[in-house]
């Protein structure tokens, strides 16, 4: 192989993703006849059911405690648990339960004893790899140790003489190293001019390393001192149990990586036998590396593979990082401190970079991922891993395991108006979930895990409504299955609350538990479904990462500090906004890409559209590929920016002039369906719909009145086709009008919280649909015309209500076990009382009501609650609500006279949860929380 092929290859084909083989891209699974997935959507196999992340709190284990939580979620119907070992929260009292070490004799048998128990209850068990994140431990050896280099800068003026103490210059490195016995040694002394119109490696100041007083003759003008740190072992395991912490493994070292899986499955074949008997998958969780970027001999890897030396040009590819940006992903890009370069000096400083950038997520790949999914086959057991960090790449990594992970996550403002170019602002799931997504159905798994509602900032507030919310966006993302984060482990003699670690408090003393089972089986019978069925996407989105990657650097998932282009993460929203569907591809997907009859093909994925947001840095083959599209006939769109140049330093020249020459011919010999169009500003969403309507993208519905709280996504069996819709706002209803595009079926409703099905009323595939506040629908068209019941569409009239007044009369049990009765001359929100503020629980509304009419009303509004509420009148049961509107079919129970009213609401935990002033893990939680509305706050109506 001469060296441009070798360049070539290992720049695009390193990370492992050749010619694809048949067991990553054979057909899907025959699918299921619609009475088959029905049946399925109805009782769901354990395998759609959620799972719970089941927090083993500092190993404080005891054989009966592990046994009766399996029974807790068994009832509650969880179908598996990921068993995660993990320390004791702080500020938790033991309460005497003492704790066993990680791998220790002990431990495994804690272990066995709850793999037979699971297995008794048909509880499918997922395992971490270690415990915390990263995984690691105070057993590594120095070398086997995470890795860091960072860099410094002085600005100095010559002429003269600059000394500095070789400490002082580690000492400013000391905020990075957040373990005790991580070490910082002195890895490059450089001085560079402070300015500079062509690139220069500077002098080279590296016989100096080992003074411990440095002295520097300056030559006259300013200058830079860049001077750079290596520190090994310089950040611990996050939360890792007894055995299982300290710091954490270099992954860039397959020796160190292979030894400590090693370690691990030795220990449990051990005592359990086959992994694979006792286990579906082993689990990595979230892969931040503190910033982690070297091993020793990353220098020798990067000449092999890119061709040059990458020392001379170390001090500035690097950014200068503060200990927050090893944790959160935030780098600081500017700095007056360091070398200004010309515009060409600085592209070629960011094409080393993009080099550098590849070469850390090969060998991540080859060392890391491979040598983990290498192992879980020896051991019989799938991959799982969670795309989190920089270095795991979100497509390409999520393309190599059994099972790709993603994570939504439970925000206070989950639920409300999104913010346009922004990838948090009213969203549960994660940028990095569409790129899961992709990456599962780009190899033919149906399963999508994510970590799901995920919650830090709204601890004992969540309601179950606000879950289901964050729960479908999750859907909407392309998730299949949910692994709840989380369960802990917490005996119940532990005084309130428990034993918690974080999260939604899914836990017995939450009020709302006896009515979880609902929505844990309304998301089983979603997963049911749309494990069974193939997502469907017609458009291709291929991101500008070589841009990205050159100039900002690998970026950290699942919060990247930079987007770019800004509505990087908004673009796959306004197409299932409108009815579309569409997956993330890369340029590895792009060249290994089929083209005919106008699609780009790949595997059982088939486009019809690339879009290209701001792309301008392409491989030569890239663009041949784009022309093999265009010649079919489909149809690709620059939105902004259109390629001009080449990634990487190697022979860039030549490249980039075959760049610009295939790009003007490819718009000159197919103006038709080769197009560039403006990138959008604030309104997503419109721009798009002006696209659209231009340039005649596909998509699968036609809704009327697109708008930015609801979407869509399409997936299709052999003789079905469905489709999930969902509103994902608290407050605003919505109404509209949609065309589906598909022909000569029969629409039903498939209702998830019940499991029954309804013929739905249909027009020319045109379909009206009434969505109130956090509502989903989920539609199936099917040949088969089957009998079964017709859905009504009831809504209620403009009629003047007759409004339900005081005086109420209460009965409230909190949370504490204490009872109390009382008058409320009329309605308020518990948050404005004084008195009744920090309750929690139970509360009972009792009042009679004289009606002369009753052929007026024909529902019972409770207007504004925050909570489940349940009702009953005359002695009838009219129902239960958790979300939406709160608003009862009164079924005849009405009657002319005295009526007896009774309402029950149940409440979250947070208002009381805060006023436990003396409560250190309460206090912990919601000390920064604000008191949230409570109760039956109105207005109460008959309409």
């Amino acid at each position: 192989m001469d060296r441009r092929t070798f360049v070539k290859a290992s720049s695009m084909l390193s990370l492992g993703f050749c010619v694809p083989v048949s067991w990553q891209f054979g057909k899907y699974p025959k699918s299921l006849a619609v009475q088959q997935l029905y049946a399925q959507f109805k009782h769901p196999p354990h395998m759609a059911k959620p799972f719970v992340r089941w927090w083993w709190n500092g190993l404080r284990l005891t054989e009966k405690e592990l046994v009766r939580e399996l029974d807790l979620l068994k009832d509650k119907g969880i179908g598996g648990v990921e068993i995660n070992s993990i320390a004791f929260p702080e500020e938790n009292d033991a309460h005497g339960y003492p704790s066993c070490a990680w791998l220790s004799d002990e431990w495994l048998n804690l272990l066995h004893t709850t793999l037979r128990a699971a297995k008794e209850r048909e509880i499918t068990c997922d395992i971490i790899v270690g415990s915390g994140w990263p995984f690691g431990g105070t057993f590594l050896e120095r070398d086997e140790q995470i890795q860091l280099l960072t860099v410094g800068t002085k600005k100095l003026k010559g002429p003269g003489q600059y000394t500095i103490k070789q400490s002082e210059l580690l000492a400013e490195m000391e905020a990075l190293v957040t373990y005790k016995k991580g070490i910082k040694e002195l890895f490059c002394l450089r001085l560079a001019p402070a300015e500079l119109e062509t690139f220069q490696a500077g002098t080279d100041l590296n016989s100096k390393l080992n003074e411990e007083v440095i002295t520097l003759d300056l030559p006259t003008g300013e200058h830079v001192l860049y001077y750079l740190v290596k520190l090994t072992g310089y950040t611990a395991v996050t939360h890792g149990a007894p055995g299982a912490s300290g710091p954490v493994l270099n992954h860039y070292n397959q020796a160190a990586v292979r030894k400590y899986l090693n370690n691990m499955s030795d220990a449990l074949t051990s005592k359990i036998g086959r992994m694979g008997d006792h286990f579906r998958s082993v689990f990595i969780d979230s892969l931040e590396l503190r910033g982690s970027n070297w091993c020793d001999d990353l220098l020798t890897a990067f000449k092999q593979r890119r061709g040059y030396d990458l020392e001379p040009y170390l001090p500035y590819i690097l950014f200068k990082i503060n200990r927050a940006s090893t944790y959160n992903g935030g780098q600081i890009i500017e700095d007056d401190t360091v070398t200004r370069f010309s515009a060409s000096a600085k592209e070629e400083i960011n094409r080393v970079r993009y080099d550098f950038e590849i070469t850390r997520l090969e060998l991540f790949h080859e060392r890391f991922l491979s040598t983990f999914t290498a192992w879980c086959r020896e051991n019989g057991v799938q991959s799982r891993v969670q795309a989190y960090g920089r270095e795991y790449y979100p497509l390409q990594s999520s393309m190599s395991v059994d099972i790709p992970e993603c994570e939504t996550w439970l925000n206070p403002d989950v639920g409300t108006d999104l913010q346009p170019n922004s990838f948090s602002k009213g969203r549960g799931y994660r940028p990095v979930n569409k790129f899961v997504s992709s990456a599962a159905r780009l190899t033919g798994k149906k399963i999508v895990s994510c970590e799901e509602i995920t919650n830090t900032a709204h601890v004992f507030n969540a309601t179950l409504e606000e879950i289901k919310v964050t729960g479908d966006q999750s859907n909407l993302s392309g998730v299949t299955h949910s692994i709840l984060h989380g369960f802990n482990y917490s005996p119940p003699d532990i005084p309130f609350p428990g034993w918690v670690r974080y999260g939604t408090f899914f836990n017995e003393r939450n009020p709302w538990w006896p009515y979880l089972r609902t929505w844990i089986d309304y998301k089983a019978r979603l997963s049911a479904v749309f494990q069974q069925a193939a997502l469907q996407a017609n458009i291709a989105i291929l991101f500008p990462m070589a841009d990205m990657w050159s100039t900002f650097g690998l970026q950290y998932q699942q919060w990247p500090q930079i987007v770019y282009p800004p509505y990087a993460f908004n673009l796959w929203e306004a197409i299932h906004q409108h009815g579309g569907g569409c997956d993330y591809i890369d340029e590895q997907i792009l060249q290994q890409s089929r083209f005919l009859n106008r699609n780009m093909s790949y595997g059982d994925r088939h486009y019809q559209v690339l879009l290209m947001p701001e792309v301008e840095t392409i491989m030569p083959e890239s663009v041949e590929c784009l022309r093999r599209f265009a010649a079919v006939g489909g149809t690709i769109l620059f939105i902004g920016k259109k390629p001009r140049q080449s990634p990487g330093r190697h022979q860039h020249s030549a490249q980039d002039k075959q760049v610009v020459t295939a790009m003007e011919a490819l718009q000159t010999n197919f103006p038709k369906n080769v197009n560039k169009c403006p990138a959008p500003q604030e309104d997503i969403l419109a721009w798009y719909r002006e696209v659209h309507t231009n340039y005649r993208l596909p998509s699968y519905i036609e809704f009327d009145s697109p708008v930015a709280h609801v979407s869509q996504i399409y997936y299709k069996t052999a003789d079905a086709d469905i489709f999930f819709i969902s509103n994902y706002h608290l407050e605003q209803a919505h109404v509209c009008t949609a065309t589906f595009n598909v022909q000569h079926k029969v629409a039903w409703l498939w209702d998830p919280e019940t499991g029954n099905r309804y013929k739905y009323p249909v027009s020319n595939q045109r379909l009206r649909i009434d969505l109130d506040p956090a509502e989903s629908k989920l539609f199936v068209f099917t040949d088969a015309d089957q009998e079964g019941e017709s859905y009504a569409i009831k809504k209620a009239s403009i009629a003047v209500p007759y409004p339900i007044t005081g005086p109420w009369q209460l009965t409230l049990q909190k949370v504490d076990g204490s009872t109390k009765s009382m008058e409320l001359k009329q309605l308020i929100d518990f948050k404005d009382d004084q008195e009744l503020q920090s309750f929690a629980g139970m509360i009972w509304y009792e009042k009679e009501l004289e009606i002369k009419e009753v052929k007026t009303y024909n529902y019972f509004d409770l207007g504004k609650i925050r909570g489940i509420s349940e009702v009953e009148l005359n002695g009838i049961p009219l129902g239960c609500k958790w979300h939406g509107q709160h608003r009862y079919d009164l079924n005849g129970s009405l009657k002319i006279g005295k009526n007896t009213i009774k309402i029950k609401i149940t409440t979250v935990l947070g208002n009381y949860a805060k006023s436990l002033q003396d409560n250190p893990v309460t206090r912990r939680w919601t000390t920064k929380q604000p008191l949230f509305s409570m109760g039956l706050v109105g207005p109460v109506q008959l309409v």
